[in-house]
């Protein structure tokens, strides 16, 4: 188990990265439509958005709304955030109505979102992408696609985990120093279900959010 600071910290890596995927989509997005390999889609998107955030104050400074509206826009096309979240939710998933399958989707997007806000202060100019040797072949309907990010101090492990969709590629899974963001919530996710039901854990998370949201005194 990690600790709760190395916990947090990962979560924020995550976020920033996440976030910093979505960046430049619009600017890039011809290009990247024709991409139609994962280890190239995720290098050209990855070191594109460093440069943008690096230029972006207000990205880097958190902005809720800006970073809300950028996942909106640009991060869910290359996502499958509901695969996403009931991989995160596990078994129970199934047994969640349609109504709290919903409500588990918006909350837990939220609470990327509000990780992804707190993390982008974290890029400094120097930090690149570097791809590491793929492990997949072009015949592979789901791949890992494993970078590293580097500058100051030791390398950060950036994994995603992709599956084919048509053409394209969508990323379900992401993996930061070792940690697998749907696995850990999975985790966490299950114990409150379990002992308290899916309502229970809509609220708890909606409770969290909302304590996120509020102003600092």
């Amino acid at each position: 188990m990690t600790s709760t600071t190395t916990m947090t910290k990962t979560l924020r890596w995550i976020g920033a990265l996440a976030a910093l995927t979505t960046a430049l989509i619009t600017a890039t997005g011809a290009r990247a439509q024709a991409v139609t390999s994962p280890d190239a889609l995720i290098k050209e998107i990855s070191s594109a958005v460093l440069d943008a955030v690096k230029a972006d104050k207000t990205i880097r400074a958190g902005d809720v709304t800006k970073v809300t509206a950028l996942v909106d826009q640009k991060i869910l096309p290359y996502v499958n955030f509901q695969r996403m979240t009931a991989s995160a939710v596990g078994r129970y998933w199934r047994q969640a109505t349609p109504d709290q399958q919903k409500r588990l989707q918006d909350e837990f997007k939220l609470l990327l979102v509000r990780t992804y806000s707190g993390a982008l202060a974290q890029v400094t100019p120097e930090q690149t992408v570097e791809l590491k040797p793929s492990r997949s072949s072009p015949s592979d309907p789901e791949v890992v696609v494993r970078t590293e990010i580097r500058g100051k101090g030791d390398p950060i492990q950036l994994d995603y985990r992709l599956e084919k969709a048509g053409d394209s590629w969508k990323i379900y899974d992401v993996n930061v120093l070792g940690v697998w963001l749907v696995e850990n919530y999975r985790n966490s996710f299950a114990q409150e279900i379990g002992s308290n039901g899916i309502d229970s854990l809509i609220g708890k998370l909606a409770e969290r959010n909302k304590a996120a949201a509020a102003p600092k005194s």
